[in-house]
């Protein structure tokens, strides 16, 4: 459907509980409707109930395993995994898949969008005519910037009129539609943003709802996004075809300038906000809507109903939160030397359930240097699996591992080791070997190890920052195949000091950048637990690790700090598109894969064919198909290079 008769209904005031509680006056109050008339919105409690309707949507992007790919598959960071089928394949243009208007996932984005924006149309006009408060309008101002942001990011110039003239709610179907140019875009984001942060609280409504600091976190990153567009330092082609002026008059150092402004400002007035102690507990499950926690699509383990996913058996459908399935290898498939499998599929942070649908490639795992001091390799990885059998009521006793060695519940079974181990491991030639998933063996250990150099699309560490976490689980294994209880973080107040740094280096601010940067280094450096040794430790590494920190920052230092920060977060390819530095960084990429012998340990290099075009992805084939127009202007609607 096209984007009026689909996308730009109604639908998003079917409202879903953010906080997954009702009649609690800490959280959003659910309450379903079948159908708002716009008249509903006339009230304070339609526009409660409308506003809520926001935070639900988030669910239908942010958790869903196939816009997640869109985002994270082809960047430096993931490839396609070895179960991998077209969605991911394609993404990768590396040779396995074509990305077409039919099968890019980025159209999740344009439906839902479109929906949330048509809904901030019709709650500003119904809100300001009824006399809302303006705090409560400014959410609405808030959404209809954060869509417009994402989809501008993601295709390029899209439209402002839903078919009843500019930024008007539409309640009638229609088949036409214009797109705006960037520069146009961009200009109401700017206008919505800076009215979110003048009329939003500085205390959230709700539990997670809005407020100052979020809307300066994303006028920060849009006036940054923006100034790069301007620069275009690579000649990356835009559309609809502009002129690559601001609207407003201003080039991209004020944009640059004005971006560390408000960055800076919100760390300066961060409210309830802030950095956690210790990067571990940021992504800890037991830690979730932390402090620096911006903006979250939430979920829950209370209610089934309000966590928007199955606890029992979910099928990734577009409200459950499964994308770390994604990234999930099958850590099942883990055999003892006599052959028994030791680790069971379990709801815990390091396990959940395995689809081995996107892998990291090798040139992750350079990116993350100093790992023994820096803490954020192990609060993003799961390196080390252990035994857990007892946990399914297998009987708990020993079992023969590597080199004969016992291993017993609780250990490590298998090890996916920091560093390459100096040719002292030796790995199977043929099929699996003895532990089935062709990691290596080294003298004196217990446990299979893969050096960084032997991950493959079959075998690689999952992503504990994003796993599943289920208070409730106890001493057994939980409900593994379910849609997680967790909230998917969107953004997060730590990313505040990277956007600062981005934009003090495109500002000539080095200082400024390199002070930015050690503030999340130091951070880094301080250790409270060990998920690799599963034991708390007591260490703080902050001062080697700020003297570490190159005296000039560039912009590709930038990129691995926020890969080191945020890796596996759902923004990368947002990061590499702002940059225009995707082909450069993740052009080509390698990883392991299955050799003559059917044994996953021959490693191989892949060049992906990232053209200029692919900076903005294609127009969904479902919006192209139903407008009622000449196939010339079919073809003009579409972003160049995909016709």
């Amino acid at each position: 459907m096209n984007t009026k008769l689909k996308y730009i209904a109604l639908a998003a005031a079917a409202i879903t509980s953010v906080g997954g509680f009702t009649g609690c006056e800490d959280v959003l109050d659910e309450q379903p409707r079948t159908i708002f008339e716009p008249s509903s919105f006339g009230t304070e409690q339609g526009i409660q109930g409308g506003l809520t309707g926001f935070y639900q949507n988030l669910r239908n992007l942010y958790g869903n395993m196939y816009f997640y790919n869109s985002l994270e598959t082809g960047t430096d960071e993931y490839t396609y995994g070895e179960s991998a089928d077209g969605n991911f394949k394609d993404a990768d243009l590396s040779g396995a898949g074509t990305l077409t208007p039919s099968s890019c996932r980025s159209d999740a984005l344009w439906g839902n969008a479109f929906t949330a924006i048509n809904s901030a149309n019709l709650l500003i006009k119904s809100g300001e005519e009824s006399g809302v408060a303006a705090s409560m309008i400014a959410e609405a101002y808030f959404f209809r910037a954060f869509n417009y942001f994402c989809l501008v990011q993601t295709f390029g110039g899209v439209p402002l009129d839903l078919g009843s003239g500019k930024l008007e709610p539409n309640i009638a179907a229609s088949r036409t539609s214009v797109r705006n140019t960037v520069p146009e875009v961009y200009q109401v984001i700017f206008q919505d943003l800076n009215k979110a942060v003048s009329d939003l609280p500085e205390k959230s409504r709700k539990t997670g709802t809005v407020t100052k600091t979020v809307a300066r976190f994303f006028l920060a990153k849009a006036y940054l996004t923006f100034g790069w567009w301007l620069e275009n330092p690579n000649n990356i082609p835009t559309y609809p075809d502009c002129n690559r002026a601001d609207l407003d008059g201003h080039d991209a150092a004020w944009y640059y300038n004005e971006a560390y402004t408000v960055a800076k400002t919100a760390i300066d007035n961060p409210g309830s906000y802030g950095l956690m102690d210790t990067y571990y507990d940021v992504n800890l499950g037991a830690n979730d809507r932390n402090k620096e926690c911006l903006l979250y699509a939430d979920h829950t383990e209370e209610d089934e109903y309000y966590n928007g996913g199955a606890f029992g058996y979910a099928n990734g459908s577009a409200t459950d939160q499964v994308s770390v399935w994604a990234v999930t290898w099958n850590y099942c498939n883990i055999h003892c030397a006599d052959d028994f499998a030791p680790c069971v599929r379990a709801e815990v942070q390091w396990g959940g359930r395995p689809w081995t649908r996107m892998a990291p490639s090798h040139e992750v795992f350079h990116v993350f240097t100093d790992k023994d001091k820096d803490s954020r390799y192990d609060g993003t990885f799961v390196t080390v699996y252990r035994g857990n059998w007892d946990k399914a009521g297998q009987k708990p006793d020993a079992h023969k591992n590597a080199n004969g060695m016992d291993v017993k519940p609780g250990e490590p079974v298998l090890t996916f080791v920091s560093e390459q181990l100096s040719g002292t491991v030796t790995y199977p030639t043929e099929k699996k070997g003895k532990n089935n998933v062709c990691a290596g063996e080294t003298e004196g250990r217990a446990d299979w190890v893969v050096e960084p150099d032997h991950v493959s699309r079959n075998t690689y560490p999952g992503l504990w920052k994003l796993g599943s976490y289920n208070s409730k689980v106890g001493d057994g294994i939980g409900q593994p195949n379910g849609s997680l209880r967790r909230p998917f973080v969107i953004a997060k107040f730590s990313e505040l000091y990277l956007i600062a740094a981005e934009a003090a280096v495109k500002a000539g601010k080095n200082t400024e950048a390199r002070d930015m940067i050690n503030v999340l280094r130091a951070r880094a450096g301080k250790w409270r637990f060990s998920n690799a040794e599963n034991q708390i430790v007591s260490a703080d590494y902050s001062d080697e690790l700020v003297a570490a920190t190159p005296a000039t920052i560039d912009i590709n230092y930038i990129l691995d700090e926020r890969m080191r920060e945020l890796d596996g977060e759902g923004i990368r390819w947002y990061d590499l598109v702002r940059t225009q530095t995707w082909a450069e960084r993740a052009g080509s990429y390698t990883i392991c894969v299955k050799n003559s012998k059917e044994a996953w340990i021959e490693k191989q290099t892949f060049t992906r064919d990232i053209k200029p075009f692919n900076y903005l992805r294609p127009i969904p084939v479902g919006q192209l198909n139903a407008m009622e127009i000449t196939d010339a202007e079919r073809a003009a609607y579409q972003n160049p290079g995909y016709n």
